[in-house]
């Protein structure tokens, strides 16, 4: 398998406009054959979507769930450029869905950018402490470190979550492709999650199940 290059990565992105993974997946898939890669995305409706990323997202809708008899629930803000769009049951479906993940994975934070700096060196600290107490070369540390923060932004950025309804795809990677396929930008712009108790002593649950459970039928 040919290694994917950042410039084959820019290159592919310049030409279709898609987003930096969607690019660096294709020409995974491809083998790293630029042409071959571009004709991926376009079959997958993700090439020009990431052109429109840049537009102005003023319309579209707050969506909330409910779940666990009223237990659980989530709204979130869903932006896209026009109140056509926003009404259509496309994007309503999306924004549900979107309320529907916050609910079921509980992130902090919509995207890495929001995160403060004071949490992300206390994370950086902690990893370098525990390379430090494994014995791992010095050399390597950065690199762990790296990975170590890119796991922590999975766990409590809400784009960077496996998507709750399909954990093969990532949140942004679904915004993406209903960019793709809606014709409009769409941007996730905020969301609050409810959990009654919260902050309360109570009992621990299985949360393996307990996303299964508020995902069912959603």
């Amino acid at each position: 398998m040919a290694a994917v290059t950042a410039a084959a990565v820019k290159e592919l992105r310049e030409k279709t406009g898609a987003g930096m993974m969607d690019c660096k997946k294709a020409l995974v898939e491809k083998n790293g054959d630029v042409a071959a890669a571009k004709e991926w995305l376009r079959e997958k409706g993700l090439a020009k979507a990431g052109a429109k990323t840049g537009r102005v997202t003023a319309e579209g809708a707050v969506a909330s769930y409910i779940h666990g008899g009223g237990k659980f629930g989530a709204l979130v803000e869903v932006n896209c450029e026009t109140d056509f769009v926003a009404r259509t049951e496309e994007f309503q479906t999306l924004a549900h869905d979107l309320a529907v993940h916050a609910v079921a994975m509980k992130p902090k934070y919509v995207r890495r950018e929001e995160i403060p700096a004071d949490v992300i060196a206390h994370e950086k600290e902690v990893y370098t402490e525990q390379c430090k107490e494994s014995g791992k070369p010095q050399a390597a540390w950065d690199k762990i470190v790296s990975g170590k923060l890119e796991k922590f932004y999975e766990e409590v950025c809400m784009v960077d979550q496996p998507y709750a309804k399909d954990l093969n795809k990532k949140v942004h990677q679904v915004i993406t492709e209903a960019v793709a396929k809606i014709g409009e930008n769409i941007t996730l712009r905020r969301f609050v999650r409810f959990e009654l108790g919260d902050g309360l002593e109570k009992k621990k649950n299985d949360l393996a199940a307990e996303v299964a459970e508020m995902t069912k039928g959603a």
